[in-house]
């Protein structure tokens, strides 16, 4: 009653071929909920990773969500992390966002972190993009911060990509904290020798103080940096800053573009 039960992790998948099953969902508890299940992985040679579950409801605390699995061993893409659970009542906390899943050794991109929870007195964060951990692939995008009417949740950071071919992902952006603070935008992920940068998240809004903006991934050999995130609004403090852009590549590419002023 009071302790939501977590979820099953997903089965993994056979030896040559097949995607990993989905993590479970967390269940509802009375004061807190529980967490979802990861995602299953792909055990052979061809496969995507299995979803994580999404975090339970819980009054007190909500539950986080799953990581995503990882692909298989030589292509397939990692799966996403499963959505932080949402806590609504008087200082509650919202339940982080899973981590997205490697992508294949070879080819293939890294999963999407899950979107951070909304939660009274704080928004649950967002879970980092995966990384692609082999050849060609992009790294996931980070996870949007929860949204919460004291501070928001920050954003999850965005996978790298591949070491040859891939882009970075882009950071999640920082969840609005309606009263106090907002969150954090999170780094773009670093790209491959070729490739462009992720982009910096977003700050979130806020009432009093904002959040600042992520900066932008790194561009290796040839590519472009990643733009910088625009910090969020607030109409108190104004102490929030922008995310710069990253740097281009080594031998050919512009710099990215810091957020606004």
């Amino acid at each position: 009653l009071t302790h939501g039960g977590s979820g099953g992790t997903g089965g993994a998948a056979g030896q040559w071929f097949g995607s990993g099953g989905h993590g479970g969902d967390g269940g509802l508890g009375a004061l807190q909920g529980g967490s979802g299940g990861a995602g299953g992985s792909t055990a052979g040679l061809f496969g995507d990773g299995g979803a994580g579950g999404v975090g339970g409801t819980g009054s007190v605390s909500a539950g986080n969500g799953g990581i995503g699995g990882a692909a298989g061993l030589l292509t397939g893409n990692g799966g996403a992390g499963g959505a932080g659970g949402v806590a609504l009542a008087t200082g509650s906390l919202g339940g982080a966002g899973g981590g997205g899943g490697k992508g294949g050794s070879l080819v293939g991109d890294g999963g999407a972190g899950g979107a951070g929870g909304q939660g009274d007195v704080l928004g649950g964060a967002g879970g980092a993009g995966g990384n692609a951990a082999g050849l060609i692939g992009s790294g996931g995008a980070g996870g949007h911060g929860g949204f919460s009417g004291a501070t928001g949740g920050a954003g999850g950071s965005g996978g790298n990509g591949a070491v040859l071919f891939g882009n970075g992902g882009d950071g999640g952006a920082g969840g609005t904290g309606y009263i106090v603070i907002g969150g954090n935008g999170a780094t773009g992920g670093i790209s491959g020798l070729i490739g462009s940068g992720g982009a910096g998240g977003a700050g979130g809004d806020s009432g009093v103080v904002a959040g600042s903006g992520g900066n932008g991934g790194n561009a290796q050999l040839i590519g472009n940096g990643g733009n910088g995130g625009n910090r969020g609004i607030d109409y108190t403090t104004a102490a929030a800053t922008s995310g710069i852009g990253g740097h281009g590549g080594a031998l050919f590419g512009q710099p990215g573009i810091n957020g606004l002023p």
